[in-house]
């Protein structure tokens, strides 16, 4: 075991277990600490998108993923009381931008399991279960972590050069840290009802939003015979008493009984809507709920802590390898917060479509949606706040598709985790000496347009190069080789390579 960890991951929830196989597939030495013995086993979080998947094929998991997962056919309806749909998130099995569908259902406790035992594939990675940490102190050079093992009692200290707190929405990481939340809203109450189906039940085969001012609900088709109901408490319910079975069945008697299915897991749950002022102070970091909570009215709770690590990980590796300035670092939250806050503004919006209460306002919201078909949208797509891109043209800080290339391989397959510099072909055989070492020196892969997915993104661009980051987002496009000699300039420099400038 190393006398200092690279990083501590204080979590082992999927956003630290997913962190975990992004820093072991760079030989990095991490701990892990955790305070439970095994995977809670409850159902939690039952949904992801695309951009997800991709994340987890760049771990080397995407197969395995698949096989406790599915994809979702047919999106999202949002429902009125009188039954007509409103509005609907678009959904389809067929592959979407990210090389894969771009909604996909599951069961937490099989996705953890997943993430966790590819994470045991990377002997520099040390899981410590049963183990809390107590206290952290920043030095110099190092974090220094006071570890309660929880089965005996003893303590142990520690020491990392960065501490990632992914220990969710009571972090005390965060609070270690001293940031604060960021009140974005939304609390409200809503029943958790998690069931398995011993028999057919009639029953949607997709998402439902009950826009239902005497019950605002959501029924979820999980995977397979997993069903989820969400159940809005109204003024009168009791907290205490409203979980219990008798209760849940009357809730749900206009979709199934005790004789359908067998309750899993009933519980009340409040629902949040913040983001922490603060993602790092020093050497501590926070990613997924330790530094953001949503509704869950788009499904993009864990999305988040995931999309949070794959942004942060190759960063890590790049300053921990001396490649980078520890600067770069910085850049997490301000290209992450202002991302993630998008998706929770969307999901707070669609909460007041659902909760409506109010008779009177449910008939003013649903006549706003009379006229035509329901309206139909996708997930929103926010770039990334200011940080390590250009800032400049339409595709510029959002994700580069990742389209089949000639040989039938998908584009990630080619580039790995590294920077890729995607261009004309003509246009690579015309870049100069510097520019080539620069790109060299970065690791970066090239790529031709040879797939015509890509010379219509190009094409789409006005743009005849992209240079994307290891997380797949475009740090900038340009028209010619002088264009992408500038690009070059941007990719991150060592201590050694400033100096040296």
């Amino acid at each position: 075991m190393p006398e200092v960890f690279d990083v501590a991951i204080v979590g082992y929830g999927p956003t630290g277990a997913g962190l975990a196989n992004l820093l072991g597939q760079a030989g990095l030495a991490v701990a892990v600490f955790e305070r439970e013995a095994a995977i809670h086993p409850l159902p939690r979080a039952i949904h992801f998108d695309g951009e997800v998947m991709r994340v987890f094929q760049s771990m080397g998991l995407k197969a395995q993923v698949e096989t406790v997962s599915r994809p979702g056919m047919k999106g999202m309806e949002f429902v009125n009381a009188s039954g007509r749909t409103l509005l609907v998130r678009g959904g389809t099995s067929l592959n979407g931008p990210h090389g894969c569908a771009n909604n996909h259902y599951f069961h937490q406790p099989d996705l953890e399991a997943v993430l966790r035992t590819g994470a045991e594939r990377f002997a520099s990675v040390h899981v410590f279960g049963r183990h809390e940490v107590a206290a952290i102190e920043q030095e110099k050079d190092a974090a220094h972590l006071s570890v309660r093992n929880l089965a005996d009692g003893s303590r142990t200290q520690f020491r990392a050069r960065y501490v990632v707190g992914c220990d969710g929405a009571r972090s005390l990481v965060r609070r270690l840290m001293g940031s604060p939340m960021y009140d974005l809203g939304l609390h409200q109450p809503w029943l958790v009802f998690d069931a398995i189906l011993k028999r057919a039940a009639d029953l949607p085969d997709h998402t439902v939003q009950y826009c239902d001012p005497s019950r605002p609900a959501t029924y979820c088709h999980v995977l397979g015979n997993r069903r989820r109901w969400e159940i809005m408490l109204m003024p009168g319910d009791d907290p205490a008493t409203i979980a219990q079975p008798d209760s849940v069945w009357k809730l749900v008697s206009r979709w199934i009984g005790p004789d359908d299915a067998d309750i899993e897991r009933a519980v009340v749950y409040t629902f949040h809507s913040v983001i922490a002022r603060g993602w790092r102070r020093g050497r501590m970091l926070l990613a997924g709920d330790a530094a953001h909570q949503t509704p869950p009215f788009l499904g993009q709770g864990l999305c988040a802590g995931i999309r949070d690590i794959a942004n942060l990980a190759w960063k890590l590796e790049l300053v921990l390898a001396g490649r980078a300035a520890d600067t770069l670092l910085d850049t997490y939250e301000t290209e992450r917060a202002p991302h993630v806050r998008e998706f929770i503004a969307l999901a707070v919006k669609l909460g007041d479509v659902i909760q409506t209460t109010d008779p009177a306002v449910a008939a003013q919201r649903d006549s706003r949606f009379q006229t035509g078909a329901p309206k139909i949208f996708e997930f929103p797509a926010p770039g990334l706040g200011p940080g390590l891109h250009t800032g400049a043209g339409a595709g510029t800080g959002q994700p580069f598709p990742q389209p089949a290339l000639a040989d039938g391989r998908l584009l990630d397959a080619v580039t790995g985790r590294n920077f890729a510099l995607i261009a004309r072909r003509s246009l690579l055989g015309e870049l100069d000496g510097p520019t080539r070492a620069r790109l060299n020196r970065a690791n970066a892969v090239c790529v031709d347009d040879r797939s015509p997915a890509i010379a219509a993104w190009l094409d789409s661009q006005a743009a005849a190069a992209a240079l994307v980051r290891p997380d797949r987002y475009v740090l900038g496009t340009a028209g010619d080789a002088p264009g992408v000699a500038r690009l070059a300039d941007r990719l991150p420099h060592s201590a050694a390579e400033t100096l040296a400038a």
